[in-house]
């Protein structure tokens, strides 16, 4: 007879032990999603006369407030994003890429869809668009193994290379 009750006990300690869940006991991890931004920096420099039609940024002074466009194409040859940013009081452009999507991982990828183009300098005596890093037709993106990370963010940092704007008062110069 106790050994009856023993395992009538036994059952119903386990039927009330698994009747909780791990919820009921507080420890199931709550899953965050972490969220991955794709970023884009840049330089927006205004090319001194002496280098004009060159790549050399010697002389070049940073243009704070500078306008610069972000277009990423999908690999079916439309905009799938287009967005105007601005450079800080250093003229260094940080351009999170909210809303970007990739319909295709290859394909779309922002080394292969996105370019970026000075657009505007607020600087009247250096307002002429320079072709420095094709930046006329746009300047492609490089992958520099840049990553800014935190607890619920990630960040993949992909750079343009440097752009600028050339002066439209230089003197022509002779060699």
């Amino acid at each position: 007879m106790a050994t009856i009750h023993f395992n009538i006990l036994s059952i119903l300690l386990l039927i009330v032990a698994f009747s909780y869940t791990e919820a009921d006991y507080n420890i199931v991890p709550k899953t965050t999603e972490k969220k991955i931004e794709v970023v884009v920096e840049s330089i927006v420099y205004c090319q001194s006369c002496k280098h004009l039609g060159t790549w050399s940024l010697n002389g070049a002074k940073p243009i704070p407030s500078a306008k610069v466009s972000v277009t990423c194409n999908s690999h079916k040859g439309h905009v799938s994003y287009y967005k105007v940013f601005e450079t800080d009081k250093n003229g260094y452009l940080y351009a999170p890429l909210e809303g970007f999507k990739m319909e295709n991982y290859l394909l779309d990828h922002p080394l292969h869809s996105c370019y970026v183009k000075p657009i505007w300098s607020p600087l009247e005596n250096c307002n002429l668009l320079s072709n420095l890093n094709y930046g006329l037709n746009g300047a492609s993106l490089r992958f520099e193994n840049k990553r800014l990370r935190g607890s619920k963010y990630e960040a993949a940092i992909y750079a343009a290379g440097p752009l600028a704007f050339r002066p439209s008062d230089c003197a022509q110069v002779h060699y």
